[in-house]
């Protein structure tokens, strides 16, 4: 781990915060994932392309969403997987993005003071995209999870007729190093991969 940030922006800063604390101001060429641990940061902060980027007020959408599909996923989780939300995963020195939900190895799964895991640990990145968040969760993030080698990954969005998640389903390609899509699921997501998956998706309606 790096040592603790503490260089301040200018007394005129525009990011002057309420309490009279400032954000840091970043290095030339952009924060390290070891740095990003070690900075007193927002909840969720996402560190992208060296870039700190901050998670906005989301809408209800986003957090059903997220509490649909993670009791999905952990009502059929098999014993050597884990279900996980809102965690770091390393992809590289500079790239340290906190997908939705993840599903991750069972092995990689530390104490209650684990902050992180490898992008090799990953079989599932899921991200529940938002207004402020779709060109990241659309390219960006599914650009670099397949980068990574991260086998999974699911794009939800709200379809505009009912405000129910859409999901998008992606498998990587080891021959292109890229996602192909395998799916567009609409009232029902029925998996085999990463495991046996069946989610109601318009139970969304009633929670």
């Amino acid at each position: 781990m790096g040592g603790t940030m503490t260089a301040e922006a200018l007394p005129d800063s525009p990011h002057r915060q309420p309490d009279g604390s400032r954000w840091p101001v970043p290095p030339q060429d952009g924060y390290t994932v070891d740095e990003l641990f070690t900075l007193d940061l927002p909840p969720h902060t996402e560190l992208i392309d060296g870039s700190l980027v901050f998670v906005s007020p989301q809408r209800k959408f986003h957090t059903l969403a997220m509490y649909l599909l993670e009791q999905g996923l952990r009502s059929h989780v098999p014993d050597d997987l884990r279900v996980r939300r809102e965690m770091a995963v390393l992809l590289g020195k500079r790239n340290a993005p906190e997908p939705d939900l993840v599903v991750v190895t069972a092995e990689a799964d530390g104490d209650q003071r684990q902050t992180r895991y490898r992008a090799a640990d990953v079989l599932l990145a899921v991200e529940v995209v938002s207004p402020d968040s779709e060109e990241r969760d659309r390219d960006t993030k599914p650009l670099k999870y397949a980068a990574a080698g991260i086998p999974h990954f699911w794009r939800v969005e709200m379809s505009r007729e009912h405000d129910r998640p859409v999901v998008w389903t992606y498998e990587y390609d080891a021959v292109t190093k890229a996602y192909v899509s395998t799916g567009v699921h609409h009232d029902r997501l029925k998996l085999s991969v990463p495991y046996d998956i069946d989610i109601d998706l318009t139970a969304i309606d009633r929670l």
